[in-house]
């Protein structure tokens, strides 16, 4: 079985930049292992085939020491620690995709919305092996990332292998300035709304307000509404929590964090100094008061991770909504970013996160509490990439032989009675339209709400 290593937006990242230094008791540093790491060193320099720079050695130790801790802490040069500060604002050059890396080969985790990917074609799965004429054996994660990136309106040509093809596909795309819009909304008919939040960046919890409060406009009264989390990849922390006290009473348990410092254990509440970032108006204050009352579902898959977990894990455990959909990706844990000289960063894992009922999401995920699958005749949701199959992914702490079985049963596809020939990935049109009739997932959402209205008005 071969090992997938993901660069992915499905960090939960907290952006307070803590400072780590003396959190506890300074221990006697491993003599004999530094001693060695001296060799090594030496040794490269020295006897290697060609000269290495000492800037480039040590880079490549502080790179290994994080990529061998769990698969979402990393060292960010320059280029990626600006990327990351720039991505979680919505606006990042490149062609709008989150990869990763499978037996040396860039492997599509998943187009972005409304991206040159997405546009072209590009599928979950695919695999990349060459880069203009570049093959991409070779070369590292990064180096792949940083060819793919470029100057708005460059053309780049993909080299594909695609699952039940026989013929390598070639897609040429035009690079782009992308901008991920965060929220999504619309009136799906009278009285039921729909709102998708595609990624938690810093305005998803003013854009969240300014759709919801849109839905509500002209005196429309809600009798429903669908908030949509499905490949959702997370983001930041406060975004998760702000979203979540939309539709909360006030001052109730969001989320809390636990890890080894101070600053790693919290509890954050559905109260505004909990999601504001500096002295910023508070977003939700102007919210229609109907929001926080009017029954709503919360739509979910192997791609809601992270920040989406929070969102969905607070909902449920508050008896807010009704989870639908199929098992989330299992991403419970929290990244923080500590700044290092010549702007670069470290991205390190600081503690896992629980629901407001301690439940710990890590390796394990969401278990709707009712489960539809993407079609009628079923999905390929089986064979998606999650958490627990990531090689070195941090445990659950609290549920681990729970989360054993739950990675055992998500590397099984679901078959729903069908042939395996007869997946239903191959029945799924390629581009799905959200929250349109060709959605399955929505419309069952959309079918049991208007179950629960119906039930209203008979207990009235």
């Amino acid at each position: 079985m071969s090992k997938t290593k993901t660069i992915s937006l499905t960090a939960l990242i907290s952006l307070n930049f803590p400072a780590m230094a003396d959190k506890e008791a300074k221990q006697g540093l491993p003599i004999d292992e530094l001693r060695t790491f001296a060799e090594v060193y030496s040794a490269i320099k020295q006897g290697y085939v060609e000269p290495v720079e000492d800037k480039k050695m040590i880079t490549n130790a502080i790179s290994g020491m994080l990529s061998n801790l769990d698969p979402h802490s990393t060292y960010l040069d320059a280029d990626a620690f600006k990327d990351l500060q720039v991505g979680t604002q919505g606006e990042f050059g490149g062609l709008g995709i989150e990869v990763g890396m499978e037996d040396g080969l860039v492997k599509v985790v998943s187009p972005i919305e409304d991206t040159p990917a997405y546009r072209a074609g590009v599928k979950a799965g695919d695999l990349i092996f060459k880069l203009d004429e570049t093959p991409v054996k070779g070369l590292t994660l990064s180096e792949a990332v940083k060819k793919m990136r470029g100057k708005p309106k460059t053309p780049i040509k993909l080299s594909i292998i695609r699952k039940g093809e026989t013929k390598p596909i070639e897609l040429t795309l035009v690079r782009e300035v992308i901008k991920v819009q965060s929220v999504k909304s619309k009136l799906v008919e009278p009285g039921y709304g729909w709102v998708r939040v595609t990624q938690f960046q810093e305005n998803t919890i003013a854009e969240v307000a300014k759709h919801v409060s849109a839905l509500y406009k002209d005196g429309n009264k809600l009798q429903g509404l669908v908030l949509d989390l499905r490949n959702d990849p997370g983001g930041l922390l406060n975004g998760a929590i702000g979203v979540s006290a939309a539709f909360l009473p006030p001052d109730v348990k969001v989320v809390s964090t636990d890890g080894r410092t101070a600053d790693a254990k919290q509890e954050f509440r559905a109260r505004a100094q909990d999601y504001l970032r500096g002295g910023k108006d508070d977003p939700l204050k102007n919210l229609p008061v109907e929001a926080k009352k009017v029954p709503m579902v919360v739509l979910v898959n192997g791609g809601s991770a992270s920040a989406s977990e929070i969102v969905a894990g607070a909902l449920q455990d508050h008896k807010r909504a009704i989870i639908v959909g199929t098992q989330t990706f299992g991403k419970g844990s929290v990244q923080s970013v500590l700044p290092l000289p010549n702007n670069t960063a470290i991205k390190l894992t600081t503690a896992r996160y629980y629901t407001p009922e301690g439940r710990s999401i890590q390796a394990k995920g969401i278990t709707p509490d009712i489960v539809v699958e993407e079609s009628a005749n079923g999905n390929s949701s089986g064979m998606r990439l999650r958490e627990a199959d990531l090689d070195r992914h941090l445990s659950n702490d609290r549920e681990k032989e729970a989360a054993k079985q739950e990675a055992k049963a998500s590397a099984k596809p679901v078959k729903n009675g069908k042939d395996k020939k007869e997946d239903a990935e191959d029945e799924m049109p390629q581009r799905l339209e959200y929250a349109t009739k060709a959605d399955y997932q929505f419309q069952q959402a959309l079918n049991l709400l208007k179950g629960l209205q119906i039930m209203q008005n008979k207990a009235q």
